[in-house]
């Protein structure tokens, strides 16, 4: 164990920048990262304003920060992938590899995945982590660590663009313009869409989707998405529906959005059960995917920034030296609807 410093949450409402003791001993096929940036994620933001998600309770002090790249400064034994000085990002979940989930190729769902700052689990806002060189992924020149930061919420959008099975030429729909729905808007162009509309009731983060072209974005406090969706297909539907925005509203019409034979899939995570048109989907013949976190999709994320086919940078709306982190975060409580995507800097000028 090493004491080192930390943006750490103690409970519920209460950040600290202070030192707490981390293990930072390198075992074979571990390496040692000084790190360098880290997103502020949603997940981190909800864990410090109610201190729980689900059956993860916050019940004793954890380091926060999942989002992260940095630099390789020490290799353990039988690391031969990646070489003291590599810039690189990290998979945040770490899976039991022998699993069933595992075995099947599934291992994001593997109850026994250890995720940063996820309790009990310690996040990444310290100087230095140690994390399996398997899960370690070297970034190319032209990717910058901001963009490295961000390749963790993209394979969101990855995973969610993979299991809608897109074909070229698709049409879909996000609802939710947030970090993840217009991540998951790039993905889908990405992997073959010819335009994604985008719904949500913020017109500030609509006229940052806008500036991507291919996405057409859709203000449902003016316009009735059932209606603008029919319109843009000329009553057929869209092939794809990418569920964002976790809101219950969301069901309520969501059956109407996608064509016969069309795909839901579902990444946003409401907070209660809801109440879902089976019948609907039954009629249509609609398949329904679920999204959780992701798997298999750091190389293709990464390879996707690293062509220019999709740009990240125009998320980034802050960056916060180390010493403002709590700034940081009570920035990201405020949702303001100017911001995507909010990032620390831990690494010293």
């Amino acid at each position: 164990m090493a004491l080192v410093d930390a943006l750490v949450l103690e409970r519920q409402h209460e950040l600290a920048l202070r030192s707490i003791e981390l293990p930072l001993e390198v075992g074979p096929g571990m390496v040692k990262i000084a790190i360098h940036t880290v997103g502020v994620c949603g997940s981190d933001v909800h864990y410090y304003t109610h201190g729980r998600i689900g059956p993860f309770v916050v019940n004793a002090p954890m380091v926060l920060g999942h989002e992260a790249a940095g630099t390789v400064v020490e290799l353990g034994e039988g690391v031969s992938h990646l070489k003291v000085g590599d810039r690189v990002c990290m998979e945040p979940g770490i899976p039991d590899a022998n699993s069933r989930a595992s075995r099947l190729g599934m291992y994001n769902v593997d109850p026994a995945v250890q995720f940063w700052a996820t309790p009990p689990v310690h996040g990444v806002l310290t100087p230095f982590v140690v994390h399996p060189a398997n899960y370690t992924f070297k970034l190319p020149d032209n990717v910058s660590f901001a963009e490295g930061a961000m390749v963790e919420p993209f394979a969101v959008g990855m995973q969610a663009a993979t299991k809608a099975r897109i074909t070229p030429g698709d049409t879909a729909v996000v609802l939710g313009a947030g970090p993840i729905g217009v991540m998951v808007a790039l993905a889908a162009l990405a992997g073959g869409c010819a335009r994604v509309i985008v719904a949500d009731l913020a017109q500030p983060k609509l006229d940052i989707a806008a500036q991507y072209q291919g996405l057409i974005p859709i203000n449902i406090r003016d316009k009735d998405i059932v209606a603008e969706v029919a319109r843009l297909t000329e009553g057929w539907g869209a092939d794809v529906i990418f569920e964002c925005s976790g809101s219950p509203h969301a069901w309520k019409t969501i059956m109407d959005l996608p064509r016969p034979g069309g795909c839901i899939v579902v990444v946003g995570l409401p907070v209660e059960p809801v109440a879902v048109d089976v019948a609907g989907a039954s009629v249509k013949e609609l398949r329904i995917e679920n999204v959780f976190r992701y798997a298999h999709q750091y190389d293709r994320a990464i390879a996707l920034i690293a062509s220019g086919k999709v740009d990240l940078k125009p998320l980034i709306s802050e960056t916060f030296a180390f010493k403002d982190a709590i700034k940081a975060f009570d920035r990201a409580v405020e949702a303001r609807p100017t911001d995507v995507k909010l990032q620390i800097k831990v690494a010293a000028e």
